[in-house]
């Protein structure tokens, strides 16, 4: 029988709110009141599967309830507990599309930071895999890879299906998964000696009208286009850009394997350099979504009284936010030189928890001759997920949906804000154009 209390209500009245994460409380490692409250809360999604369809924690933990002697939570072996735990790949939109007993329910239900916990737990006891910290060292690889000699043997080891194979095998990356590209020369390097241009800074809204770039281990080593199309755009639009001088990853492949103490130490060597820069007058963007959440959300979160974090959580925001703010203060040109016709565009799951709204979408539809078809559903991928052995073919199985819808609408041009996200779904589809990146078809848009 199920042990859930009985609640008068389903669902509250007010808006969600989130609690810190007690990582420093010596409680939070300890794996007694981990698994009460795993069983309180699987109980609880036991009793109410609307999440069913979001990713496979779900159906994981309802197999595991209905394979039992007693169709219930605590019919399930405890062990299995951990089944579910290695499913979920944090990206937050059960907690904020779905559950209805997140605070302030009295049930106070908050799934993903409950999966963290038994993250970090598994991490601190030495059980998340080392080829999984390795994949997750994303400036260690990029530096690595980007060195000359090493960089052509990278990329094309990436592309031979031997070396895949011994991949598959060392570094627990599927031989299928697709990997990105490692540029030698970065955005850092390619925009070395960059100087904002020369325009007077005019505030809009909470953006101050000049802008640093956080590069992101994605768009630095993977994918400097994107960076370089944020430059042309922001600049074409009267906004000074300029790159952060010094950067470390931002902490989410690290929170996303439970190493909390990485995402501290991440979170030392950039809060003072993004600052700083605040302090000087600059906003923060950065071009890929979890880096922007990871600021946003994540570490207020894990540090609620560090008032530097708090600042750069103030001061960071998404692209396509940033330009509606300029927008809505009419300081955004709109004279466009090309019509973009039909765009799917996939609305990230870690731009979606931002609550910002579609803004990506709200600005590609000031381009005259453009329809734009809005994907509300997650690609899969969330790094590592996508990539790894055991996940590569369920992460394939929750892209299908996403790419089904995608075919259906015959569109012109396929693109996520998430890069990840974007390769995962061309994957599947049969494209006619190569941009697949926002920031990138409003840069042709503009014809700069």
């Amino acid at each position: 029988m199920s042990n859930t209390p009985i609640s008068s209500r389903e669902g509250s009245l007010e808006a969600p709110t989130r609690h810190p994460l007690k990582w420093k409380d010596p409680d939070f490692y300890n794996e007694t009141p981990l698994f009460e409250e795993l069983e309180r809360v699987y109980d609880i999604c036991h009793g109410c599967r609307r999440c069913v369809s979001l990713c496979d924690a779900f159906p994981t933990l309802f197999d595991l309830v209905d394979e039992s002697e007693t169709l219930e939570v605590d019919g399930v072996d405890k062990n299995d507990y951990w089944k579910v735990v290695d499913e979920c790949y944090l990206c937050d939109l059960c907690y904020q599309v779905k559950c209805p007993y997140v605070p302030p329910h009295d049930w106070n239900v908050d799934f993903p930071h409950l999966m963290l916990r038994a993250k970090a737990i598994q991490f601190k006891k030495g059980e998340r895999k080392l080829s999984h910290r390795l994949i997750s060292g994303t400036d260690r690889a990029g530096r690595i890879a980007g060195i000359p000699v090493i960089n052509q043997a990278v990329n094309a080891a990436n592309k031979n299906p031997a070396m895949r194979k011994i991949a598959s095998k060392m570094m627990d990356i599927h031989p299928e998964a697709h990997l990105p590209e490692f540029h030698r020369l970065t955005l850092k390097k390619r925009r070395k000696d960059h100087q904002p241009r020369g325009i007077q800074a005019i505030e809009a809204g909470p953006t101050r009208g000049k802008a640093a770039l956080f590069a992101t281990c994605y768009c630095n080593y993977n994918e400097p286009d994107i960076g370089e199309d944020l430059i042309a755009v922001f600049e074409h639009n009267g906004i000074p850009v300029r790159l952060t001088e010094k950067e470390s990853c931002c902490g989410m492949p690290k929170l996303e394997q439970g190493d909390l103490e990485s995402v501290d130490k991440l979170r030392q060597k950039n809060i003072p350099q993004l600052v700083k820069l605040i302090d000087g007058g600059w906003d923060i963007v950065a071009a890929v979504p979890s880096c922007v959440l990871m600021f946003k959300q994540e570490l207020p979160l894990m540090f609620p009284h560090d008032e530097d974090v708090l600042k750069v959580k103030q001061h960071i925001f998404d692209p396509f936010e940033y330009l509606l703010h300029r927008h809505k203060a009419e300081l955004l040109r709109t004279e466009f030189h090309q019509s973009l016709g039909t765009v799917a565009w996939h609305v990230p799951c870690h731009q979606r928890v931002q609550n910002i709204g579609p803004k990506t979408r709200q600005i590609l539809e000031l381009v005259p001759g453009t329809e734009i078809n809005a994907i509300e559903r997650c690609s899969g991928h969330d790094g590592t997920y996508g990539l790894r052995n055991d996940t590569w073919a369920k992460s394939q199985k929750i892209a299908r949906p996403v790419i089904s819808r995608a075919k259906k609408m015959e569109a012109d041009y396929l693109v996520s804000d998430c890069p990840m996200a974007a390769t995962q779904i061309a994957n599947g589809l049969d494209l006619k154009h190569g941009e697949s990146n926002p920031l990138s078809l409003l840069r042709k848009a503009y014809g700069i």
